[in-house]
């Protein structure tokens, strides 16, 4: 048997779904390894200090519901309503609820003679030794029927206390320690909800995550090409632009050195096919507004951190002298796709993310070299990115196109839209204040579950999350801090 979130896969055994939340027949018990942080599982829950309860489900007049002990993080099951033989326990997942063989039936019990109702004993929500970041519900069933019904998933307040830390925490669900990358092995997004969280980090204070930076690095700087280079120049540059935020909040030396490697590998695809540009690919088949303004981004980044620099201060110059003229940036400025290798102009409509990394890039290219041209460009997309129809459904940002999944490239666009955002409306003392609470309010009541996990449409309706969502939705609210 297997069973996905809102849809019930079970071989002939009964099954229904309860006040919107799964039920399913035949759920067996898994092997649970033991868990000690403050205290270990298995926990008197009379002991606890306090007493949430974030989601509950009913089957056959039961209901079962999952507790929550904040200050310890720890929970526990309660089944009320019941008859004696009636079963109530906990399910704990380390992987955002995909998962739980090592977490099923903990605590299990069952109603006594003469009772109604009865709990589990309580079970730690994380594993703080082995760094497993996790989520529990609260499962149960008739003792006279073969169905089980569960809660949604939750989790305690620890390393949740507000919006932007949830949804790092809800993000670090999908982070495997194995391969330093996001949901297994997503490459250029992995990049990017690298550079979320550690933008979470910066905003919020909040270090517990921080291992993940050397992780990443530790376990991916020899894979593809090497110092997180490969065929495509634009995840070249966002993992440059990763590693120098890396190297802004630990100063390791070897995450600048990364991110000079990036940008010298994108600038041999500098060539003067159209008078200039960086290729989106090695097999120079196309030139793209999103790799062009990463290069500009990236070099000019570098030469803030480079005493004396004037190699990259001058890359940086001379790739917005060009993307200026090729016509990516139209009359009412806003970003366009790419060019045409026939006509050498602009072409294709606007993504919201090529709005956003030219901001961000221009932004970095006045920092750079005093440029208030640039700023004052910036400024100018911001206006038009803000208020454009094609990007903006009833105030709220809507990728063109915006599809309905979590998956692929397109859920990751609107992060980077919202981070570059961000940038200018701190360098332009809060312009853009207003716009941002709004999509960050609109988010986080109409497009979040139990565990804080974001989906792709920010004015809602909630889909199933992926990383490139939820770091989205993390850039966001980093953004809206």
């Amino acid at each position: 048997m297997s069973v996905r979130w809102g849809k019930i896969v079970a071989a002939g055994t009964a099954a229904a779904v309860t006040a919107g939340v799964l039920v399913v027949a035949g759920a067996s018990p898994a092997a649970a390894a033991t868990v000690c942080n403050r205290y270990c599982d298995g926990r008197d829950a009379a002991l606890a200090g306090g007493d949430r309860t974030p989601v509950s489900s009913t089957l056959y007049g039961r209901t079962f519901a999952l507790h929550l002990d904040d200050a310890d993080s720890m929970g526990w099951a309660s089944l009320a309503g019941g008859r004696a033989g009636d079963e109530v326990w906990l399910d704990r997942s380390f992987d955002g609820g995909r998962g739980w063989s090592s977490g099923s039936r903990l605590g299990a019990t069952a109603v006594p003679a003469g009772a109604i109702q009865t709990r589990t004993t309580m079970v730690n929500v994380d594993d703080w030794v082995n760094r497993g970041v996790g989520a529990l519900r609260a499962c149960g069933k008739a003792g006279d029927r073969p169905e089980v019904a569960c809660t949604a998933w939750a989790r305690s307040t620890w390393n949740a206390a507000d919006r932007s830390r949830a949804a790092a925490t809800a993000l670090m669900m999908r982070y495997d320690q194995n391969t330093g990358l996001f949901d297994g092995n997503a490459w250029w997004t992995s990049a990017n909800a690298l550079t979320a969280l550690i933008g979470n980090i910066r905003v919020s204070g909040m270090d517990s995550y921080r291992y993940a930076i050397a992780t990443t690095y530790d376990k991916q700087i020899t894979s593809r090409q090497g110092q997180f280079r490969n065929e495509y120049l634009d995840d070249t540059g966002w993992w440059g632009l990763a590693w120098v935020a890396a190297y802004d909040l630990t100063g390791d030396s070897r995450y600048l050195s990364t991110a000079r490697a990036d940008a010298d590998h994108m600038h041999a695809y500098w060539d003067n096919t159209c008078g200039g540009g960086v290729w989106w690919k090695t097999d120079r088949s196309s030139k793209v507004a999103i790799a062009n303004s990463l290069y500009i981004q990236l070099n000019a980044e570098l030469a803030q951190r480079l005493a004396g620099d004037t190699v990259y201060r001058d890359r940086a110059r001379t790739g917005w002298s060009w993307f200026a003229g090729t016509g990516m940036l139209t009359t009412g400025n806003i970003v366009i796709d790419r060019i045409s290798l026939e006509t050498c102009r602009g072409t294709s409509g606007p993504l919201t993310y090529n709005s956003g990394v030219l901001m961000n890039a221009l932004v970095q290219l006045n920092r750079a070299t005093g440029d208030a041209a640039a700023l004052a460009t910036a400024r100018r997309i911001g206006d038009a990115s803000t208020t454009h129809s094609a990007l903006n459904n009833g105030g709220i940002l809507r990728e063109p196109g915006e599809g309905e999944s979590c998956q692929g490239d397109q859920p990751s666009w609107k992060g980077e839209y919202a981070r570059g955002l961000g940038v200018l409306n701190d360098a332009l003392g809060g312009v853009y204040d207003g716009y941002l609470q709004r999509q960050a309010t609109s988010a986080f009541t109409h497009n979040r579950n139990s565990l804080d996990e974001y989906g792709i449409h920010w004015a809602g309706p909630f889909v199933p999350s992926a990383h490139a969502c939820q770091h989205s939705a993390l850039d966001l609210l980093n953004a809206a801090a």
